[in-house]
């Protein structure tokens, strides 16, 4: 396979030097290697790029679930029987269980009836939903009562949380904040226990590593951080000349994918001046997932595209066209479905096909 080919042959590159649109298959690449010296050239990928255990053929839509206000969240649980959607106001909760028309399960009506969710996590045992959004207070949702109900609130000094992540031991959340700051809660005690602080900027997006020992965020200040969680200390700065929306850690280690406002995704190597940068999006990349497994991510963009990308060098797995731009997205635990939420006030569910 010709690392060049592309399956969208009317996509030009913008910005890049003729001499790297095209390639043996008079193509455009959109795939590129960035060296340390910031030389690009385009990746010739292997013969195993597309094929092999963990990586999928395609993905089919099996559900549509109209939530009535646009979907800035989602997230589906490891059961993948349950799917949150975050809109204005509410959450709303689907069983996905079963085929046939959708309507909510229940609804969870947080923060005020104005202000969108940006970001709802669940703990792994499925029992607990955490919701922020453009308030400064974090709702904490008991789901194993009958009805669902508040079970706490957090409240911090900043106007909006952007993103949220839970440690992998379920004991910490970690809320990006729209001032720029980190906001490390105990969800134990309820209690926020630090701030780690750096972005001058809203902090837009975060994910942990595997161990739970390092912390990414990436800013509107157009840097992605590394943070030690024991220390509390930033160990690294990657600066761009582009706003981050969007970053997902691999599970298995070594690289972090960052989708920016310019369009691009880059896959940046975690301890050596290495990078990929791919050209597939054609507006701001506004989500970005990694499979568990490591081996493939998605993006999701103001393009209406959803992209599933290998691992780290980005050969185009398979794209999705939705009806209006893709603010957010999730795959399930055991990498057999994704979620997405749109501009086009509904949620997508794909089952991931192998």
């Amino acid at each position: 396979m010709v690392g060049y080919e592309s399956p969208h042959p009317h996509m030009r590159v913008p910005g890049l030097p003729a001499s790297l649109q095209s390639a043996a298959s008079g193509k455009p690449a959109y795939s590129f290697h960035v060296s340390a010296d910031g030389q690009m050239q385009p990746v010739p990928f292997p013969p195993d790029a597309l094929l092999g255990p963990g990586i999928p053929r395609h993905a089919r839509q099996i559900h549509s679930l109209n939530h009535g206000e646009v979907v800035c969240a989602v997230t589906i649980s490891a059961s993948t029987r349950h799917v949150y959607t975050g809109g204005k106001g509410c959450v709303k909760v689907w069983d996905i269980s079963q085929p046939g028309t959708k309507s909510p399960m229940a609804q969870l009506d947080c923060l005020n009836r104005d202000n969108y969710i940006r970001s709802c996590k669940l703990l792994s045992d499925g029992r607990t939903l955490i919701v922020g959004g453009e308030a400064s207070t974090l709702s904490i949702w008991d789901l194993a009562t009958p009805t669902p109900r508040i079970k706490a609130e957090l409240t911090s000094s900043a106007p909006a949380c952007y993103a949220l992540a839970i440690s992998p031991d379920n004991k910490v959340c970690f809320s990006c904040c729209s001032d720029g700051n980190i906001v490390v809660w105990d969800l134990h005690n309820q209690t926020l226990v630090r701030q780690f602080q750096g972005h001058t900027d809203g902090a837009s997006c975060i994910d942990i590593s595997n161990d739970g020992t390092k912390l990414w965020t990436g800013g509107l200040d157009n840097t992605v951080r590394c943070w030690d969680l024991r220390e509390g200390r930033q160990l690294q700065q990657h600066d761009f000349t582009s706003q981050i929306f969007s970053l997902g850690y691999c599970p298995t280690g070594e690289w972090l994918a960052v989708g920016m406002e310019s369009s691009n995704v880059e896959v940046l190597h975690v301890s050596k001046p290495d990078k990929y940068q791919l050209h597939l999006h054609e507006s701001c990349v506004l989500s970005l997932k990694f499979a568990y497994c490591g081996k493939w991510f998605v993006s999701t963009g103001k393009d209406n595209l959803l992209n599933a990308w290998r691992t780290p060098y980005g050969s185009s797995i398979f794209q999705s066209k939705e009806s209006s731009s893709v603010l957010s997205c999730d795959i399930s635990p055991d990498d057999q479905f994704i979620v997405t939420g749109s501009g086009d006030k509904k949620a997508t569910v794909y089952e991931v096909i192998y």
